[in-house]
């Protein structure tokens, strides 16, 4: 399900210089050198903005999270080959301590880059962020929303924030389930919702959540898709589809291969961003809409909600034979 070669930007795919950079990528002393420089370019933006990261960092470590690690780990699950490799600057990946202690000054950074040339703090820009996302959701789901499943979760800053936006809309309780593949993010989102408002954190993988079918009203991705292989997103549609119930819907929010952001970034940015997302070649080659309905979703709705991002929303079939 190739993607239109005008609409993903030209250092994605099989281009000249999308060839390049994955050169530059998978030569090591160079790789190394990107890593660590992408790694510096995330901490001193986030300090510069008053993200307190080292110190973000030092709080969790000394909290409950490594006691939450056993509980929360499921013992049965086989790690899938994708999941196995260096990203976002981690030589193991999502696996590991580190990753997950700074997942929450990574996240809090993302709307910093959404609009850099206004001078937001980084709350209001995270708010913005997230409220682009929910509005969006309010606009195109009309349906009673009881059941929500955020997969991908990461450290559940995005399963919070959607929780809170459905229970503030509605009288009824809102039953909601964050799923991750990573069990020390797990452990750091369960540290973080202090409340206990979320009904589950579930280490579980997307392509088989184990969870019964018919069972949610919204299965959201948020900002997971660029991270999978196309074959593994393909079947985690495939099992949203079957988590949902009829006519309930999924919602995916990730890059825009069309915004302008997205096609321009700067030589360097994008070198950096190619080598901390492995599958980023595949996502902007993926035509998600396309594969929403061929696993039995009516045809989507896409709309850009910030400069860098688009939010697609697909209803599942109300009949299914």
């Amino acid at each position: 399900m190739p993607m239109n070669a005008k609409t993903k930007p030209n250092w994605a795919g099989e281009g000249l210089l999308s060839q390049f950079v994955n050169l530059l990528i998978q030569t090591k002393p160079i790789y190394r050198l990107m890593k660590q420089q992408a790694r510096q370019v995330l901490i001193k933006t986030a300090e510069k903005n008053g993200i307190s990261w080292r110190k973000n960092c030092e709080i969790l470590e000394k909290s409950s999270a490594k006691q939450q690690l056993e509980v929360i780990t499921n013992p049965d699950i086989a790690y899938p080959d994708y999941y196995q490799v260096p990203f976002h600057a981690y030589s193991e990946g999502n696996l590991c301590w580190q990753a997950a202690f700074e997942a929450p000054s990574a996240t809090y950074s993302m709307g910093l880059r959404v609009w850099p040339q206004e001078d937001l703090t980084w709350e209001v820009a995270q708010n913005r962020l997230r409220s682009s996302f929910h509005q969006l959701l309010a606009q195109h789901i009309p349906t009673k929303v009881q059941d929500i499943l955020d997969i991908g979760c990461s450290v559940g800053i995005s399963t919070l924030a959607l929780h809170r936006f459905y229970q503030q809309q509605q009288e009824h309780p809102v039953h909601t389930v964050g799923l991750d593949l990573s069990p020390y993010m797990l452990a750091v989102a369960k540290t973080l919702d202090v409340d206990g408002e979320i009904s589950e954190w579930l280490h579980a993988k997307g392509e088989n959540t184990g969870l019964p079918s018919n069972s949610f009203d919204l299965v959201t991705l948020q900002f997971v898709v660029h991270e999978l292989p196309s074959a593994a997103t393909i079947k985690v549609f495939t099992e949203v589809q079957r988590l949902l119930r009829p006519g309930g819907y999924i919602a995916l929010v990730d890059n825009n291969p069309k915004s302008p952001v997205i096609q321009n970034l700067p030589p360097v940015l994008f070198t950096l961003m190619k080598s901390t997302e492995p599958w980023s070649d595949e996502y902007y080659l993926l035509d998600i809409e396309e594969a929403l309905q061929e696993v039995g979703f009516e045809p989507p709705v896409t709309i850009p909600s910030d400069p860098r991002h688009r939010t697609i929303i697909s209803k599942n079939l109300e009949f299914r034979i």
